[in-house]
């Protein structure tokens, strides 16, 4: 019997960007074996995938139901151990909530859930069922923002004093101004995406990334959103001002409008004795600032790197790391937890940061909503 553990799959079948992401990542540094899943709800289209990766489909499943129940059955040493849910977002909640109660541990694309309430649901769910569970925010799997976060830990940057978090898309912009459009994209639709479009989808990136990072925890926001047409139901650009624990100020700016934009995720943070900047289209490059000094470029593969940032670094130094890299070291935490070894807690995120996520998300809305005024987060 394989060492390696069992991984189902749920959802990611077909052309799913987030599902070839979620394959590559399980098949680096041999921790992980697919053995099964729903790729697809169209029973045809779900076999004919699982083919095509090269899966034997006697494990390949019609529904989510049937999934759980013929699993259950299996002795313990065949069963899948672990299961990745990367289906719409509205479908993260219950599918997790009963992975959990089964005995399954859980790596779940964000956000979290489409509420906070069922967010917080869930933390009690997990916390009795005492199993693994991880929410993919990327972009902490990255070698050099791993780096970051140990700097700051460090004292590199001495009190931070202000953090800035840009993260700006354009894909939505040929959408959102046609009518038809607009109504047939799952993600501007609130049953399915939950209370927010880009505040959920990328905002929150960017709101994990200031906490990972920081090591601060986000107590207040203040949020202006855009919804460009009165018939939009979801924001799809907005401004959030933050206010962190020990008096620490910043802001996060996110849009899906930004026309031209690709994937352009920003975060500089500045402390009282340096700052730092990194850029996730160029991710190699942690950009460390100094008053009077000249500027210093961090790459990642070099010894004056953190054992985390080295641990998560599979090339030697000039090669670059990408976003497969970035999900494959979170999978690898994800091993490591599975199989009770030590693990740093920088590894990988947990549910309690796609609980603080959600909680994120419905204040911001809530600001909003509320006439742009001050919220509290949990």
């Amino acid at each position: 019997m394989s060492s390696k553990i069992r991984l189902g799959i749920l959802g990611g079948g077909g052309d799913s960007l987030i599902g070839v992401l979620h394959r590559v990542a399980a098949s680096m540094f041999d921790q992980y074996q697919i053995v099964g899943g729903v790729f697809n709800p169209v029973w045809d289209e779900n076999v004919s995938f699982a083919e095509k990766i090269g899966l034997p489909t006697h494990r390949v499943y019609k529904d989510f139901e049937t999934l759980i129940r013929e699993e259950v059955r299996l002795p313990e040493n065949e069963r899948m151990q672990v299961i990745s849910i990367l289906t719409p977002n509205f479908l993260h909640y219950p599918m997790a909530k009963k992975l959990l109660e089964n005995g399954f541990h859980v790596i779940c694309e964000k956000p979290l859930t489409t509420t906070y309430e069922e967010a917080l649901d869930l933390k009690k769910t997990q916390e009795l069922s005492n199993n693994v569970f991880a929410v993919t925010y990327t972009y902490t799997g990255y070698p050099m923002v791993r780096q970051m976060r140990k700097m700051v830990e460090e004292g590199v940057l001495g009190k931070i004093q202000k953090i800035d978090v840009q993260y700006y898309q354009g894909w939505i912009n040929p959408v959102i101004h046609d009518p038809a459009k607009r109504a047939e994209t799952w993600r501007l639709q609130p049953e399915k995406s939950g209370i927010s479009c880009c505040i959920g989808d990328i905002g929150t990136h960017a709101y994990d990334m200031i906490e990972f990072v920081s090591g601060l925890q986000v107590n207040k926001v203040l949020s202006d959103l855009n919804y460009l047409y009165e018939d939009n139901k979801m924001d799809i650009d907005g401004t959030v001002l933050i206010r962190c624990a020990e008096g620490v100020k910043g802001v996060i700016r996110a849009s899906q409008i930004a026309t031209g934009e690709e994937n352009s995720f920003v975060v500089k943070i500045y402390g009282e004795k340096a700052g730092i900047k990194w850029e996730q289209e160029n991710p190699n490059y942690v950009y460390l600032m100094e008053d009077g000094q000249a500027l210093k470029v961090l790459k990642p593969g070099h010894l004056y790197n953190s054992d985390l940032s080295l641990d998560g670094t599979k090339l030697p130094p000039g090669h670059p790391e990408g976003i497969f890299d970035a999900m494959g070291n979170i999978y690898k935490g994800v091993a490591r937890a599975i199989k009770g070894e030590p693990y740093d807690s920088g590894e990988f995120p947990t549910i309690m940061d796609g609980l603080r996520g959600m909680n994120f998300i419905e204040q911001t809305v809530a600001s909003n909503a509320e006439g742009n005024v001050w919220k509290d987060l949990d």
